[in-house]
């Protein structure tokens, strides 16, 4: 795709950082980190200071203000260097804990600014949801700045999140692959989940991105791609994400330790039958190679590993999700006693004794369903647009 095809949009941040008024008038919290960036690369906190903004604090999500810790870590910073503003680290604070932290922070209004990838279990968008319920309690105002959806807005793949299985990789029934702007699932939540939390919405307010449609993904916005955490290097990551994130919750390395995670799945069980079943289901959109690879970090660090390698050769025809629940299948059926499921462990607040795999899938009938050795695949059905289950009230973009 060359420039000149690509979309102007105009983010969120980028429209409060013309016009700082924007956010309303008081002292400004900002939730961000190294994704905060206009679109030459400026940093936006430094860059709100010299618009005038009245930025008096930093919140930071999973992986820290900087972005260079691994999944179920933050940093330890207090104050960022680049302004001398206070840093407050949200992770794995909800509740009480979340509301003493704002009101000791002394802000009148949030303004949350994040990358999100646009799949369920991605963390950036609960902790805007607590964040939401906290400003909702204490009183402070909540403006979310909103970016695109990487994934594009027209699809949402997956069932729907059973209260049951809440954990902070998932808070609401929402879909596996969302298919919204931060913006828009904060309408969504403002108006089911932060209620019922609070016992009343948060005073909301979406500052729109402009020039976004819903049929654009990332590489067709024009804006720079940022890593939003260690592990989602590139738009080819976000893309496959929503559905190799699932083997978190199994035995299988999703490549983290390598150049490629999430593109990338493999155990010291797979052998050579692996990809070429997976070749025989047809799926659309990727196709399957067979390699070999070494973790330096992570699950099997260090040991010799087969597996395949993802490669989509349709954007349009690839489901995420449907994908790797064929895949995860295709293991059980393979080498059922050697392919597991991992226990929900300390990643995840509020994941008890319970399978991650379940706080993954949002209920336990996937890995149910492939213990039985039935088809997965209805289970992911009916791939609904975001306006069929977040209710068009919720939609910003067309």
């Amino acid at each position: 795709m060359s420039t000149d095809d690509r979309a102007a949009v105009t983010t969120g941040i980028a429209r409060l950082h013309a016009s700082p008024a924007l956010a309303g008038p008081g002292r400004l919290g900002l939730v961000t980190n190294h994704t905060g960036v206009l679109a030459d690369l400026r940093p936006t906190a430094p860059a709100l200071l010299e618009a005038g903004a009245r930025l008096t604090a930093l919140f930071g999500p999973e992986h820290g203000l900087h972005g260079t810790a691994q999944a179920g870590e933050s940093e330890a910073a207090r104050t960022d260097p680049a302004t001398g503003l206070p840093v407050h680290d949200t992770y794995r604070r909800d509740g009480e804990r979340l509301d003493a932290l704002l009101r000791a922070s002394g802000v009148d209004a949030l303004v949350y600014d994040l990358q999100d990838i646009g799949a369920r279990f991605y963390t950036y968008v609960w902790t805007m949801c607590d964040l939401m319920a906290s400003a909702a309690r204490t009183g402070v105002r909540f403006v979310v700045a909103d970016r695109p959806n990487p994934l594009g807005g027209l699809v949402s793949e997956g069932p729907l999140l059973e209260e049951a299985w809440a954990s902070f990789v998932g808070r609401a029934p929402i879909p596996v692959r969302h298919g919204l702007t931060c913006g828009e699932l904060a309408r969504y939540l403002n108006a089911s989940v932060v209620p019922r939390a609070a016992g009343t919405a948060a005073d909301l307010t979406v500052i729109e991105a402009t020039g976004w449609r819903r049929a654009l993904r990332a590489e067709a916005t024009g804006l720079p791609w940022i890593a939003p955490s260690p592990n989602i290097p590139t738009p080819a990551t976000a893309a496959v994400y929503p559905g190799t994130c699932l083997f978190e919750g199994t035995n299988l390395s999703e490549g983290r330790g390598t150049t490629q995670p999430f593109e990338i799945v493999g155990a010291p069980y797979i052998d050579a039958r692996f990809a070429p079943s997976l070749a025989e289901l047809a799926l659309p959109g990727v196709h399957f190679r067979d390699l070999r690879y070494v973790p330096t970090f992570h699950k099997h660090a260090g040991r010799p590993l087969r597996g395949v390698q993802l490669h989509i050769t349709d954007r349009e025809a690839f489901t995420p999700v449907r994908t790797a629940v064929a895949m995860l299948a295709t293991l059980r059926r393979l080498y059922p006693h050697d392919f597991a499921w991992h226990p929900a462990d300390g990643g995840a607040q509020g994941t008890g004794h319970r399978h991650f795999i379940d706080l993954l899938w949002g209920s336990d009938r996937l890995r149910r369903t492939v213990d039985a050795g039935e088809d997965p695949l209805p289970l992911c059905d009916p791939p609904a647009p975001p306006d069929h289950w977040a209710g068009e009230h919720a939609l910003l973009y067309p």
